[in-house]
């Protein structure tokens, strides 16, 4: 959970990078309606603990603030919207589509309406374009976030944000190329292009271009950008033109985040991901064969309806077997509406007990990623609180480091969790 006010208005995010940099649009969009003394809470739908959370927030701000106007809104608002308009510390729920205009926000309701008058939630199903969303800044962030995609056009069984976001869409290029010159001016020099399915982009597009030309054309059109990154990828989606990236652009950083989500090829169906454990480790090993030394992050679920013991422990082999430095475990969060709810469920306590052992790989897999990095030179960039990402999103210590700039440091060590700089100076980056 992140919060940044912009004059009377704050707005609290939860969840992923997208909604990061549309907490900006709509903070740009508030402000242009005139809204005054108001909070939006822009929410994350992925798991109930999400939900759970977003829930808290919001009573805790009006706690805290009894005469501000409180605006719920994101993929939980877009999928409980009667349930959240129900609270009665909640003015107004917008959807994840009028979340982004402010003709949205100058028809707020007043005070003392029903839940279902405070309701402005759109079906986004019938959302068929992603407007480009110009923002010149990412508040709190030194590495600038790019929308080039929305929505999802698969449904795995588990997951609930289609339904939030509706299907797949691009922005297109010229407009994405066009936002990333407005970042660079702006002083940033990583940009991070992020999407709900960013792999999926240009399929809605004339001549269907796709995520690695897009990120090609940026770094053509674009020199400035010092440094590219995508947010989470499915990996099945990989193209010849992501590929080449890796190969050849040193300014494309040597870091992927997958969305992997099992080890274990029956859950995997089961889950109606597209791809097998067999296919995870064949891109791992090609990409590393192209680059060596890449990192690569990962999601998992932990605790997936009739999973067994012996699946679970496929998880774990699998993470070990590509070598996954940043793994993100998630304990199995059955989502209203979606099919594995209606599945035979374990045990909640079996659950975590399961998301803890597979934590407990993820801690050694990192501490042997961080151990191979001792030693080394590493080029960062530091941040706000006093602390940097490698090239390969290696977190490490930077204390008394001016935020926003670049250094090449020696790493001495590091604490099980991120590296640690040796006694030697750092030198200024080129």
């Amino acid at each position: 959970m992140t919060s940044t006010r912009q004059g009377a208005v704050e707005v609290i995010t939860f969840g992923c990078r997208l909604n990061t940099y549309e907490s900006e649009v709509m903070k740009a969009e508030a402000a242009k309606a005139g809204l005054d003394n108001a909070i939006l809470v822009n929410t994350c739908a992925v798991t109930s603990e999400a939900v759970r959370q977003a829930r808290q927030a919001i009573r805790r701000a009006r706690r805290e603030n009894p005469e501000a106007r409180i605006i719920v809104t994101g993929c939980a608002a877009q999928t409980e919207a009667l349930s959240f308009a129900a609270m009665p510390e909640v003015d107004a729920v917008l959807g994840n589509e009028e979340k982004l205009k402010a003709e949205h926000y100058r028809r707020l309701p007043d005070f003392g309406v029903s839940a279902e008058e405070k309701v402005a939630v759109n079906d986004i199903m019938s959302v068929t374009e992603t407007a480009p969303q110009m923002v010149a800044h990412i508040d709190g962030h030194v590495r600038g976030f790019l929308q080039v995609q929305n929505g999802c056009d698969h449904r795995c069984t588990f997951c609930i944000i289609p339904y939030g976001r509706g299907n797949s869409r691009s922005v297109p290029m010229g407009a994405v190329v066009e936002q990333a010159r407005k970042l660079v001016e702006n002083g940033y020099r990583e940009v991070v292009l992020t999407g709900v399915d960013a792999t999926s982009y240009g399929a809605d597009l004339p001549g269907n271009p796709t995520l690695g030309l897009l990120a090609k054309t940026l770094m053509k059109q674009v020199p400035e950008i010092l440094r590219l990154r995508l947010s989470s990828i499915d990996s099945i989606e990989a193209d010849s033109h992501l590929f080449d990236l890796i190969a050849d652009e040193p300014r494309f950083m040597p870091h992927l985040h997958l969305s992997l989500q099992h080890g274990d090829d029956m859950i995997l169906k089961r889950m109606k991901r597209r791809h097998s454990r067999a296919d995870a480790i064949a891109f791992a090993e090609q990409v590393r064969r192209l680059r060596p030394g890449f990192a690569f992050g990962a999601d998992m679920i932990a605790g997936f309806p009739t999973e067994t013991a012996e699946m679970a422990g496929n998880s774990a082999r699998l993470a070990e077997e590509i070598g996954i430095a940043h793994l993100h475990v998630f304990p199995y969060s059955p989502r209203p509406g979606t099919p594995a709810a209606r599945m035979p469920q374990l045990d909640r306590a079996l659950v975590k007990a399961r998301a803890a052992d597979l934590r407990a790989v993820a801690e050694r897999l990192q501490a042997v990623h961080l151990a191979s990095r001792v030693g080394t030179r590493q080029k960062l960039l530091v941040e706000r609180n006093e602390m940097a990402h490698t090239e390969d999103f290696t977190l490490v210590a930077t204390p008394g480091m001016k935020p926003g700039s670049f250094v090449e440091v020696s790493i001495g060590g590091h604490t099980g969790r991120h590296l640690t700089i040796s006694a030697a100076a750092a030198s200024v980056a080129a």
